[in-house]
């Protein structure tokens, strides 16, 4: 089972961790992930302005690029994801953006939308299946309280992404069963950590990260996995009220598979 697959530019550089563990996965859960050739950054933020083209550009080329290899798009990090969703959304219903995307790239073959975008985590629950995952695991993480954390990228706009329930997920959750931890449910796992408001406000960056953090906290995580590289550095570098571990999901899973490096 291969995947065309987009890293981003964050998972080759701050985010190594949440990359290397995905490939080692792969490989024991039995699929491939293939890199897309030359593909581009995404720009790592999905435009609202509605006429908005040049900067979807480089986001359709990588989707046109995995439908001419007949693959599913698989992508990681949760920005990646919501913008490349976001675009192929557009490409199947904004005439405007359709025809100015098609006019500029002079593709071979004009691009509608064809490919199907998909998250490592979907990949899990729906291709490979949490109960095979669960077969796969060597290393059980009994009695750990595990929190999931989601964000603001990772479900929404719900209607678009279409991974999980954008109020009440439980697609992570499933997930740390499966490796045999325990899932902590705590009210602020699909909030905001302040983001990329931390560049320009990091005291409110701050107060949001603690929020999210003294949340998980209180429900009793002694564990938090994210899929968001930005995510985890706000909740590792700004949640500085609460000692509560941060790893990628990616990491844990390689874990309790037994494939995680010293």
């Amino acid at each position: 089972m291969t995947f065309s697959y987009y890293p981003g530019c964050t998972l080759k550089t701050k985010a190594k961790d949440l990359n290397r563990y995905a490939y080692k996965c792969a490989e024991v859960l039995g699929f491939e992930l293939a890199e897309l050739p030359e593909w581009q950054c995404c720009g790592g933020t999905y435009p609202m302005a509605t006429d908005e083209t040049a900067t979807k550009l480089s986001s359709v080329r990588a989707l046109a690029s995995a439908r001419d290899l007949g693959n599913d798009l698989v992508t990681l990090c949760s920005a990646c994801h919501n913008v490349l969703k976001q675009v192929n959304h557009d490409m199947q219903q904004n005439e405007n953006i359709i025809m100015k995307a098609n006019n500029y790239l002079k593709l071979e073959e004009p691009y509608h939308g064809e490919t199907n975008v998909i998250h490592y985590l979907e990949v899990l629950r729906d291709r490979i299946g949490f109960d095979e995952v669960a077969k796969k695991v060597v290393n059980p993480l009994k009695g750990k309280k595990v929190a999931a954390y989601y964000g603001c990228l990772l479900l929404r706009p719900g209607k678009v992404l279409q991974m999980d329930n954008p109020e009440n997920p439980r697609i992570m959750e499933d997930l740390i069963r499966a490796m045999g931890a325990e899932p902590v449910l705590y009210p602020y796992r699909n909030e905001c950590c302040g983001g990329y408001l931390t560049m320009e406000d990091r005291a409110l960056a701050q107060k949001k990260s603690n929020t999210v953090m003294g949340s998980a906290k209180d429900f009793g995580a002694d564990l938090m996995i994210t899929a968001c590289p930005l995510c985890l550095y706000n909740l590792k570098k700004n949640a500085t009220e609460y000692d509560v571990p941060v790893v990628y999901f990616t990491e844990l899973l390689a874990e309790a598979l037994g494939v995680k490096e010293d």
